[in-house]
């Protein structure tokens, strides 16, 4: 059985070199083609794709939108965002709505392919630069706040990166790829964080750390 594939971009020169570069694998079915995110919605009613290929700015909705409610609506379908842009903002907000992966569109046809595959069997997708992109911006945050939440709650150095992270709204899949370890490493180090909260979910835990923080 074939992989059905959506592609959403609002330059129809790009999602044809695209559809292109697809119909070249035998394990792959372009089965529609969007201008935009709200144009994808209603053409995903009648036709449901496996995975959807999608690009960040577009008019009408745009990727980071889309992928939201792509989710909402079709929990299964796994977003793929293939775009120029590599800004951290974006990068986040897709991740956060839902996408499995962030491609850039200078990737060559078979890492394309073998990327949508790896996305249909449930991996996530995120290159050696974007990886770093979600690294950066977690860097971002100020030794001050580590200082305080090791002192509070006797983090060790991992952890305190970890609950920096996670005060920041980085899920398990984003820490785990930009800190190089395993999902299920990520979630025993988030499991051992909650401990030293005394909280048992991270709604809680992000207001435990927010309360220290303020003081």
């Amino acid at each position: 059985m074939k992989i059905k594939v959506m592609i959403v971009d609002d330059q129809s020169i790009l999602s044809e070199g695209i559809k292109s570069v697809l119909s070249t694998s035998d394990d792959l079915e372009v089965v529609g083609v969007a201008c935009d995110g709200r144009d994808a919605l209603e053409k995903m009613e009648k036709n449901l794709p496996d995975v959807v290929l999608l690009d960040i700015r577009m008019p009408n909705m745009n990727g980071v939108v889309a992928t939201g409610e792509i989710k909402k609506r079709y929990p299964n379908v796994k977003v793929l965002i293939l775009t120029t842009f590599d800004d951290s903002d974006y990068i986040l907000s897709a991740l956060n709505n839902g996408a499995c992966g962030y491609l850039l569109k200078d990737i060559g046809a078979a890492a394309l392919i073998d990327a949508i595959k790896n996305a249909y069997e449930g991996d996530t997708i995120l290159p050696a630069k974007i990886a770093k992109k979600i690294s950066d911006a977690a860097k971002t945050v100020s030794s001050d706040r580590e200082i305080r939440l090791r002192k509070a709650f006797g983090f060790s150095d991992r952890e305190v990166e970890i609950a920096v992270m996670l005060y920041e709204g980085f899920n398990n899949r984003q820490i785990a790829s930009a800190l190089n370890l395993s999902e299920g490493t990520s979630r025993n180090y988030i499991s051992t964080i909650y401990m030293k909260l005394g909280c048992d979910n991270r709604n809680d835990a992000i207001r435990k750390m927010k309360d220290t923080l303020s003081v």
